[in-house]
């Protein structure tokens, strides 16, 4: 299915309406996930760096930036897919997306908790225009991005 102009609307609207709070609402996503699957956290290396522990999720630098990173580049991929007719992130990033997805482990059942916690983010970030089609529209820019990132993670497995 191909993402119509309609969806196209709904998710730059949102994201234009998330972009001037997207650090707040970026580890607000991340804490979503780690709420949902406790035990995705050993996957984060800068969680198990020495002090990581003792950092508190909320106030821990490298998991705002490794978050807003991740919140941000979903959100830019989504805005983009009518226009490119596919997930547009820069093809060295995807690779590299593919291999770090591998050596964590990441299955599919991951990115179903990735998807759950964005989509839950999403609409409290923006509730009072959260709707069906927005959500419908979400999913199906994030499901998108999670096909891309999974077909690199299989070459990256092959390599």
């Amino acid at each position: 299915m191909g993402f119509s102009e309609a969806q196209e609307e709904l998710v730059l609207r949102s994201w234009k309406a998330m972009k001037p709070d997207s650090e707040s609402i970026a580890l607000k996503f991340f804490l979503r996930i780690f709420e949902i699957a406790p035990a995705a956290k050993p996957m984060f290396p800068f969680l198990r760096e020495a002090g990581g522990d003792d950092v508190p999720l909320e106030t821990h630098p490298k998991l705002k930036a490794h978050a807003v990173t991740v919140f941000v580049m979903a959100c830019e991929s989504a805005t983009q897919l009518r226009k490119t007719g596919d997930v547009k992130v820069r093809e060295a990033s995807l690779r590299r997306l593919g291999a770090t997805h591998v050596k964590a482990g990441v299955a599919d059942a991951h990115f179903e908790v990735v998807k759950t916690a964005l989509l839950e983010t999403i609409e409290g970030a923006v509730p009072g225009m959260w709707t069906p089609e927005m959500k419908g529209a979400w999913e199906e820019a994030y499901d998108q991005l999670a096909a891309a990132i999974k077909d690199e993670m299989k070459l990256a497995a092959k390599a």
